[in-house]
């Protein structure tokens, strides 16, 4: 389900449809936010250094780490990054995101240390994190600069959202993510967000702006909500190795899928593996309601023991058609006005009739007939 994700990441947009977008969701319970993102990261720049992608660069805008650290990431899931400096390049918001650094430096009041400066001449440090304006503009120009214009396109990957929300409006977050998505040249875009840290509905928003909601829960919940013996505690430290990550695809028909694994923790990074219970994923997806939707085995025996209209019984007696109005007993006992047979034996089935019913006693004798007939048509 995973590499699902990365394979609609790197197949991109279609013409004159917005890029594809997904929002990774985590929460202190269950923390694996960040391994997934830099799994979903790590594909995607395999995918494109390889040739494999629409998009012919990346941008990752960096606001929770640095950017050397995505450096030696990269290098670590083998990605050459020398090589990569011509498809990937980072966005620094971290190093000084509100321009504070480089305001104090120019009146020598603060003195930047060597690993800093290094950083500032090799990357592109985007110090007015406030104005998504400004923001946007820097993402769109330096995805221009990896690929040109035309219609070469680029990915973008920002590492959170939440640094975004503490500087700037929902609004103004939503508004730099529908124009990313809706822009000509942005193959696709990934974001990740820590839920708990927001109301309700601000997680809704994002994910209503995502064409891929990627969630993570753990994989077992403390009993009761208390957290104050030993088997909740071990049931906490289970769940900072494994959790339960689940993915909601909005298909471009309107369809909604969802599909669910199992990912572990480990020292080189993720690894998503089937739920050993299939019954999960349709349990979820059942809807709670206040009735049963199961019939007990008396609600079947009473069903399969219903006579249904038109149904011929076959128990030896002379076979009844029934009427559409009157139940089957009545009909022995009484007759329809205007009715010319109302029983067919056996005995006359070889040759075909047609039995004529009025809708009602009431109805006139002449009523049967055309009421356009006195009409000069």
């Amino acid at each position: 389900m995973a590499e699902s994700i990365c394979r609609l990441l790197r197949d991109g947009a279609l013409e004159g449809e917005h890029a594809p977008a997904l929002t990774i969701k985590d929460s202190i319970a269950s923390p694996f936010g960040f391994h997934v993102f830099a799994h979903v990261l790590s594909q995607l720049s395999s995918f494109i250094l390889a040739g494999k992608s629409q998009s012919r660069g990346l941008v990752v805008v960096c606001f929770s780490r640095s950017p050397s650290f995505y450096l030696e990431l990269l290098k670590n899931k083998g990605i050459d990054v020398v090589s990569s400096d011509k498809r990937i390049q980072t966005l620094d918001c971290y190093s000084d995101p509100l321009g504070w650094k480089s305001r104090l430096t120019e009146t020598g009041n603060f003195m930047a240390c060597s690993h800093e400066t290094s950083i500032s001449r090799t990357t592109n440090v985007f110090k007015d994190v406030k104005h998504m304006d400004k923001l946007y503009n820097s993402i769109v120009e330096l995805g221009k600069g990896l690929v040109g214009g035309g219609k070469i396109r680029f990915s973008v990957a920002i590492d959170s959202v939440d640094e975004m929300l503490r500087h700037a409006s929902m609004s103004s977050v939503s508004g730099l993510l529908s124009k990313l998505r809706s822009h000509d040249q942005v193959s696709s875009i990934f974001w990740l967000l820590h839920s708990d840290l927001h109301e309700a509905k601000v997680t809704a928003v994002l994910e209503y702006l995502s064409s891929m909601v990627a969630g993570l829960e753990p994989l077992h919940q403390p009993a009761n909500g208390q957290r104050g013996d030993m088997e909740n505690f071990s049931l906490i430290e289970h769940n900072l190795k494994k959790g339960k990550f689940h993915v909601r695809f909005k298909r471009r028909n309107g369809r909604v899928r969802v599909m669910l694994e199992e990912v572990h923790v480990e020292h080189l990074g993720v690894n998503f593996t089937a739920l050993s219970s299939e019954g999960a994923i349709n349990q979820g997806l059942v809807p709670k309601v206040q009735f049963s939707l199961q019939l007990s085995e008396k609600e079947r025996i009473d069903k399969a023991n219903v006579v249904l209209p038109f149904e011929h019984q076959g128990n030896g007696k002379p076979i009844q058609i029934y009427d559409g109005r009157r139940s089957l007993a009545d009909s022995k006992h009484e007759r329809p006005v205007g009715a010319t047979e109302t029983v067919q034996t056996s005995e006359d089935s070889g040759r075909g009739e047609i039995i004529y019913y009025r809708d009602s006693d009431d109805e006139m004798p002449d009523s049967d007939e055309d009421p356009d007939d006195d009409l000069d048509i």
